[in-house]
């Protein structure tokens, strides 16, 4: 990344939240906290209405708003790639909407001008789609699910789930949940999962997404990339935690 372009990523970062650490910011732009130590300074140096506090972190003065942002020929043929992917293995919706803003973006500069990426995801499978817009509608909604989950030995069970977030895998998708069957985090193969209904069980209370992945068994390098909601594929046959 270039300094200017890392400096205008900065300013973005910052913008809508309170404070925010040299060390954060070091995590998220992949650099070392003495270059976002310089970086600062020499924001600060150029009248950049940025502030910061020793252990407070750093923060931008209200008001302030960034310069546009424009992609690059590179950033528009992943974003229509991206696209792809999530109208072939998306929920129909969130399939539209990838498709309605890819759009946008051909009427505003022209199909002319852009080269559509060599990559396609071809919609050949039989995928239960459906259950990613129940399960989306429980998370966002915060209320709880009851289904019948078939396992991996085609054994089936009755269980409520407190959905936390989707997760794709190159070829399936999972959903990390709290169990109230077995009172513990899971992940459970949305494939499996019939007749989910919504529950009339309240919502757990002292769970979230973020406490499941601090209990994944899951290696460090992972558990940053979940965190930081990088939703890469893992081409693997399982995700590398506790499943049911």
């Amino acid at each position: 990344m270039r300094r200017a372009d890392r400096l205008l990523q900065i300013l973005m970062l910052l913008r809508g939240r309170r404070r925010t650490t040299a060390a954060q910011l070091a995590q998220w732009l992949e650099v070392s906290p003495r270059t976002v130590y310089r970086d600062m300074a020499d924001l600060m140096q150029s009248g950049a209405p940025v502030n910061g506090e020793s252990g407070e972190g750093y923060w931008l003065e209200a008001g302030f708003t960034p310069p546009p942002l424009s992609f690059s020929a590179a950033e528009l043929a992943a974003l229509e790639v991206g696209a792809r992917l999530l109208a072939a293995w998306g929920d129909p919706a969130s399939g539209d909407a990838a498709a309605s803003a890819l759009g946008k973006i051909h009427a505003v500069l022209g199909s002319a001008d852009l080269t559509p990426a060599p990559l396609f995801a071809p919609g050949l499978h039989d995928y239960p789609r459906h259950n990613l817009s129940q399960l989306t509608t429980a998370i966002n909604q915060r209320h709880c699910l009851s289904t019948d989950y078939c396992d991996e030995a085609g054994r089936h069970s009755q269980r409520s789930i407190a959905p936390l977030g989707l997760f794709f895998w190159g070829n399936r998708w999972t959903v990390a949940a709290w169990c109230l069957l077995r009172h513990d985090y899971r992940h459970f193969r949305i494939d499996r999962l019939q007749h989910c209904q919504r529950s009339a069980q309240p919502w757990p209370a002292d769970i979230s997404l973020d406490a499941f992945l601090r209990h994944a068994d899951v290696g460090s390098a992972a558990r940053r990339q979940l965190e930081q909601q990088i939703r890469q594929p893992w081409h693997q046959e399982s995700p590398p935690w506790k499943q049911d």
